[in-house]
């Protein structure tokens, strides 16, 4: 057959597509053409082909091969593309079932000795060929468990290239050899195993956390070294509800396209937390011709927390403006645009000034009023005006730290009122694409979605907002927020005290600023 077929998959960013693999067998001078816009990766499995297949006992013919991989105009980057490349051209040589290899995909990296290596984004590209129709997957035998956590398609793992010729009905004989095996899968940092109930003696910053995971909004803390606030952002992970299963499926996509591993799905929200010298493109994503997830992305359905946030780059800082309004990552580059989710909870925690040392009390701080301005102002205020809360977190005293353990709310309890408060929630916004408060767009807040709580309620802001004290989304961020309050307390609609609330918890005092 001087034509054969089969399929792969293309990603770009989290979406795939079906690329058909064509493998042409010419009459002419014995050559290896791999065409249709691959990268230099996919253009080196020329020689990775031929000598794998030549190992595992099938060698390539002497003659002219032409692999096309169609559709020529979309970028195709990586080494995932071998086992399809050289089941095509073995196709076309008539070394195995050509009908059988054109109704599989296949995703796989292969050695000069015929094994096949685990390639990172299975789990994506299985779930792209679910979607395209596909029924059944070829890949290594390390990434065998990682591809069926997909339902609805047969996943078929192989060891090496004379398996996969085999069970295509090829006649070569099959060597058993040891897989390669996967390096075993990073695990997500688990810096929230404490429990609520760690936090004593600041009962308004466990109340503003509890609000925060119920709306899903974004958290500013500000206060000096040791009063809590790491400790606080460690503990939203862990009174956020459990992710649902689609949820599950597209962080584990995210660590897989990461090149971190899949072990399995985890139904727990996850939780990333950058180092202050992190670059743009480690936070939002991106480089080379293969684009990867940044931490924003691996945080979408969790928490990003940026500690000690002033030590970051204003212009890393500030690339988190656009995806927090979009809640999508966009990646431009000449040939392409890759998207990411970016669902995430932002979480910033910054002193209040360099020395560390200033309080409202006018404590011991030798900071300059010009110092603490220009060290806070790092963070931008576009960035701030798009935090739903800022509070500050002051240090405990002796009395309140050996307070009564008693009234204290555990991670337990304060997640059974969030889930309680998104049931209310996702009841409220059933026949929209939103489920949580801080979802819900401004103009359908305040306009057809008829959740104005009426200009009794919002008399302060109406004022604030004529006076140019609160901007247009400021204001939609108050009343997001005063409605995963009357939630919490189980009021049909807010009220001026919820309003009010919000509005405190909007912003941080003055003297933060």
């Amino acid at each position: 057959m001087p034509v054969a077929r089969t399929r792969s998959v293309a990603l770009l960013g989290l979406s795939g597509s079906i690329v058909e693999v064509e493998a042409d067998l010419g009459s002419q001078l014995p050559a290896f053409l791999v065409i249709g816009l691959p990268d230099a990766a996919i253009g080196e499995s020329r020689e990775r082909v031929r000598a794998a297949a030549a190992n595992s006992g099938c060698p390539l013919p002497a003659r002219r091969l032409t692999v096309n991989l169609s559709p020529a105009t979309l970028p195709k980057h990586g080494s995932g593309f071998d086992l399809a490349i050289a089941i095509a051209c073995l196709a076309a040589a008539g070394r195995l079932d050509a009908v059988s290899a054109g109704a599989v995909v296949h995703l796989g990296e292969l050695g000069l000795d015929g094994r096949l290596r685990p390639t990172d984004g299975v789990l994506p590209a299985v779930l792209a060929a679910r979607r395209a129709g596909v029924q059944r997957v070829m890949v290594p035998t390390s990434n065998a468990a990682e591809a069926a956590l997909v339902d609805g398609i047969e996943v078929v793992g192989v060891a090496s290239l004379a398996e996969a010729v085999a069970w295509h009905g090829g006649d070569v004989e099959v060597v058993p050899v040891d897989a390669v095996l996967a390096p075993d899968p990073a695990e997500p940092p688990i810096v929230h195993s404490g429990d609520l109930a760690d936090v004593v003696g600041n009962p308004e910053a466990v109340a503003a956390l509890i609000a925060a995971a119920a709306g899903g909004h974004h958290l500013g803390l500000y206060g000096p070294p040791g009063a809590g606030k790491t400790m606080l952002a460690s503990r939203l992970p862990g009174i956020l509800p459990d992710l649902a299963l689609d949820e599950s499926l597209e962080v584990a996509s995210l660590r897989s396209l990461s090149g971190l591993g899949v072990g399995g799905l985890s139904m727990r929200p996850p939780f990333e937390a950058p180092h202050h010298t992190a670059s743009a493109a480690a936070i939002i994503g991106g480089g080379g011709r293969l684009i990867r997830p940044g931490a924003a992305a691996r945080a979408s359905h969790g928490v990003l927390f940026l500690d000690e946030a002033p030590e970051f780059p204003s212009s890393v800082l500030d690339v988190l403006r656009q995806p927090l309004e979009s809640r999508t990552i966009s990646i431009h580059r000449a040939s392409a645009i890759a998207s990411f989710p970016a669902s995430f909870q932002l979480v910033l925690a910054a002193n209040p000034c360099p020395c560390g040392q200033w309080s409202p009390k006018g404590e011991s701080c030798t900071c300059a009023p010009s110092v603490k301005r220009r060290y806070l102002s790092r963070i931008s205020g576009p960035l701030r005006d798009r935090l739903d809360l800022e509070l500050w977190v002051p240090r405990l005293t002796s009395t309140a730290a050996s307070g009564d353990a008693a009234g204290r709310v555990s991670s337990a309890e304060a997640r059974r009122r969030v889930e309680l408060a998104r049931a209310v929630a996702a009841e409220r916004y059933r026949e929209t694409p939103w489920r949580t408060n801080a979802e819900v767009p401004g103009p359908w807040l305040r306009g057809a979605g008829g959740m104005h709580p009426g200009h009794r309620a919002t008399a302060a802001i109406d004022r604030a907002l004529e006076r140019g004290g609160l901007t247009m989304r400021g204001y939609d961020k108050v009343l997001r927020l005063a409605w995963t309050l009357a939630d919490l307390d189980g009021a049909g609609l807010p009220d001026g005290d919820h309003v009010g609330q919000a509005n405190v918890l909007r912003k941080a005092p003055q003297w933060v600023a």
